[in-house]
């Protein structure tokens, strides 16, 4: 399973990647894994704001239905769209091609609580 370093990680398994003003959200390769094949993703509108550890979307597996949790708190400025169509990049590429959303931070120092993936590891090794 994949970690990659220069990313940031939600307790919830949602991935942060800083792109200069911007952040770009998706869900962690484990949460990938333990939810089986997605089949469906439910995204907020481009404008929509987002509040830190509230839904933002959700994501529907063979499984079950799983709530996506925003880590940071901000303005929605894209969406994937490419995920209507293909849920199932987020099987295959969660971090390349799976990505979510990109937000606006309305406060980038909130990114520097989230865990590092050494820190994220530890904490599904546990679970």
């Amino acid at each position: 399973m994949s970690t990659p370093k220069e990313l940031r990680y939600s307790e919830e398994h949602e991935w942060v990647k800083t792109e200069g003003d911007t952040v770009r959200i998706g869900i962690t390769d484990f949460a990938q894994s333990e939810l089986g094949d997605i089949v469906f993703v439910e995204l907020p509108e481009v404008g929509d704001e987002i509040q830190a550890d509230e839904p933002f979307g959700s994501v529907e597996s063979v499984k079950t239905v799983s709530e996506l949790y925003a880590p940071i708190n901000g303005k929605v400025i894209e969406i994937n769209e490419e995920l209507e169509d293909s849920p199932e990049f987020v099987n295959e590429s969660p971090y390349e091609k799976a990505w979510m959303i990109v937000v606006e931070p309305a406060d980038s120092t909130e990114i520097d609580k989230l865990m590092t993936a050494e820190q994220y590891d530890d904490m599904i090794k546990e679970d």
